[in-house]
């Protein structure tokens, strides 16, 4: 018996696949619910907050804290380890699984975005999404308005400079900045 794929395991798989099905409609109306609730909630509610963050994230360390305004796509999709800060203006695009390691640090408005689309017009006009994952290691540091495009790899002690935007993967202990990014020290 040949077993019939879903459109979120198609997601997942970094395969084309259609947001228009139900259950992808319904944890994406689902994460829009949480990311309204989580944004309203004020700063001094501390605990209330850090519930719903971690209601809506998909693994969480014990110790994590995201700034308002926060948004994303999903939240299932996205895993962070301990100790692991996003500032304001966050935007987490994870129709694929987005991993952060521990010990991580993401500055104003930085953009992680497993989201992309067919490159061929008649597969974008047909109403197809494609994701890739993106995969962050322990101990980085992501600068302010940086963007980490699909299917990137960033290794352990890697610090990203402000407004950087990365298209490829990059291994442990460098610094890297630019448009594109590249190496620009190594540690």
């Amino acid at each position: 018996m040949v077993s019939v794929m879903t459109e979120r395991e198609k997601m997942l798989s970094g395969m084309l696949y259609t947001m228009q099905d139900e259950e992808l409609q319904s944890l994406h109306h689902r994460s829009l619910r949480l990311c309204e609730k989580y944004n309203k909630i004020p700063a001094r509610k501390a605990k209330k907050r850090e519930k719903t963050i971690k209601q809506l994230f998909g693994k969480t360390g014990e110790k994590i804290k995201v700034e308002t305004p926060f948004a994303c796509d999903f939240g299932v999709n996205i895993e962070v380890g301990e100790n692991f800060f996003a500032n304001y203006g966050c935007i987490i695009l994870d129709v694929n699984k987005v991993k952060i390691g521990k010990n991580c640090m993401l500055a104003p408005n930085v953009g992680l975005y497993s989201a992309t689309h067919p490159v061929k017009a008649e597969e974008r006009y047909n109403g197809v999404e494609l994701g890739l994952p993106i995969t962050i290691g322990d101990n980085c540091w992501i600068g302010a308005g940086a963007v980490i495009c699909p299917n990137v790899t960033i290794g352990n002690n890697v610090v990203v400079g402000a407004g950087s935007v990365v298209t490829k993967s990059f291994g442990d202990n460098v610094v890297i900045a630019g448009n594109p990014a590249k190496v620009i020290k190594e540690l």
